[in-house]
């Protein structure tokens, strides 16, 4: 049986695909940890800013997968779309070849960075430069970890903003490092323009398509593995 441990960025990205792919809490975890022994699922933070200290209560496992959701670069990814990249580009410009997944198909690469894309305006100029169908922020470090440890590794990420939109900045803010949302700050982003309460409805419905097309691909592996 392959044992394969699949990563988030935010809480409510482990919540989401365990309540998908029905994966029940570890017993005794304080923050988001789910499994059923050939699978285990964590929240990392923004950044995999938590990845190193949150690591001492995983097991050992034959296969790492980043996933949730990712945004958007090149033009004809639409919300909800998969995207299982072959290669993820670093922000210090390293390259990650990714491990394959079963039963999904891979193809293009995924550009990870260090700060949140705001603007169509960024988004068009990321695509330009480097050629990636969609970005996160978590991707590289990840992988980099794997690598570390000898362990092959993959990202499994659906689209939940397209290249038409980026995260506002006051949106952004109310994510903390530690991938946790600040339900106040997100109330305030949400009134401090005319247009951000539609950003933030529209960034919600996006992450949960892109949460469901991510679970549903990994539940296609999980039945193969």
């Amino acid at each position: 049986m392959t044992r394969v441990l699949v990563l988030t960025a935010l809480d409510i990205e482990a919540r989401g695909l365990a309540r998908h792919l029905g994966l029940p809490p570890v017993p005794g975890a304080r923050l988001p940890h789910f499994g059923n022994g050939m699978l285990e699922l964590a929240a990392v933070g923004l950044r995999a800013a938590r990845l190193a200290e949150r690591a001492v209560n995983w097991r050992a496992r034959d296969l790492v997968i980043s996933a949730g959701v990712c945004g958007a670069l090149a033009p004809a990814l639409s919300v909800g779309a998969l995207v299982v990249p072959t290669v993820v580009l670093g922000p210090d410009g390293g390259r990650w070849p990714t491990a394959r997944v079963p039963g999904l198909a891979a193809n293009g690469a995924l550009l990870t960075v260090g700060d949140v894309v705001e603007s169509a305006a960024q988004k068009a100029r990321l695509w330009m430069e480097s050629g990636a169908l969609a970005v996160d922020m978590e991707s590289a470090a990840i992988l980099a970890w794997a690598r570390e440890r000898g362990t092959p590794a993959a990202v499994v990420r659906a689209v939940a903003d397209d290249a038409e939109r980026g995260i506002p900045a006051a949106l952004a803010a109310a994510v903390r490092d530690d991938g946790r949302v600040r339900p106040l700050r997100a109330v305030s982003a949400a009134l401090s323009r005319a247009t951000a309460l539609g950003d933030l409805l529209e960034l919600r419905a996006g992450t949960a398509a892109a949460l469901k097309t991510a679970a549903a691909a990994l539940a296609t592996m999980a039945r193969i593995i």
